[in-house]
């Protein structure tokens, strides 16, 4: 069945599976697993998926990929396919509750599915997304970075990489025209998001002024206000968003509390 890939979906299919196995690999699939795939696409790795775990939940915004998915997946008992989109279904209500997110993840939509993962299916224990490999390195980038920014803090604070892979355009269809990368990340004990994360979105929406006035531009707090709290924290009253580990920003933002 010749299936298009839609651009403004983002869509760039799987068609290579000699990667499938470092898929597996990084996301150390175990038979009781129960994954959550985003974008399953031509069903090229929820079929992977599904022979080697308890249960797969793939969720697919387009419904002309219907027909090709059932006909990839016929007999394999143990894969739910839901069609919506994934930043709107409750994803937390899934039954089984998902354990681990296995998926090459739509380009246009890959950041906030992690960010809006990460405490809205608290079941999750483990990630490996295939994204943009400039995305994969915004996850885990270093403070004073041009790649680091609220993303890379919010992703920081609640989980911890474990596997990276470089990966070429030539395993997707249409071929996209930069490189990407799988990411593999484990949740550790980080602080609840809620307030914090306005802080951070807030000191990262304006990137050429200091801390403090981006947060009183979004009306996070006034500009006497944030420049107390990074006093309060050891900063200068001048300090960029971008100095500051992710750590800190749990410390501003009790100092602003």
């Amino acid at each position: 069945m010749n299936v298009q890939p839609k651009k403004r979906l983002g869509q760039h299919f799987l068609v290579d599976s000699n990667i499938l196995g470092v898929i597996g690999r990084l996301a150390e699939l175990e038979p009781d697993d129960v994954v959550l795939e985003i974008g399953p696409g031509l069903g090229v790795l929820t079929r992977y998926l599904a022979d080697r775990v308890a249960r797969v939940h793939a969720v697919e915004l387009d419904r002309s990929l219907e027909a090709p998915l059932r006909e990839t997946l016929a007999g394999r008992e143990n894969v739910e396919l839901a069609f919506g989109d994934a930043l709107a279904l409750d994803l937390a209500a899934l039954d089984p509750a998902p354990t681990k997110l296995v998926a090459n993840l739509p380009y246009n939509v890959a950041t906030p599915i992690v960010v809006e993962s990460l405490e809205g299916i608290p079941t999750l224990e483990r990630w490996c997304v295939m994204v943009q490999r400039e995305v994969a390195d915004r996850f885990f980038a270093e403070p004073r970075t041009k790649a680091y920014g609220a993303v890379s803090v919010l992703v920081q604070l609640k989980t911890r990489r474990v596997g990276f892979h470089a990966v070429p355009p030539t395993v997707f269809r249409p071929r996209p025209r930069v490189d990407s990368a799988l990411v593999a990340f484990v949740r550790t004990d980080g602080p609840p998001l809620g307030e914090l994360r306005l802080v951070v979105d807030g000191a990262f929406a304006h990137r050429r002024k200091t801390l403090a006035n981006s947060l009183a531009l979004s009306d996070v707090a006034t500009r006497g206000q944030a420049e107390a709290a990074l006093a309060a924290i050891g900063r200068p009253p001048n300090a960029r968003a971008e100095e500051l580990a992710p750590e800190e920003f749990v410390a501003l933002s009790r100092a602003l509390a």
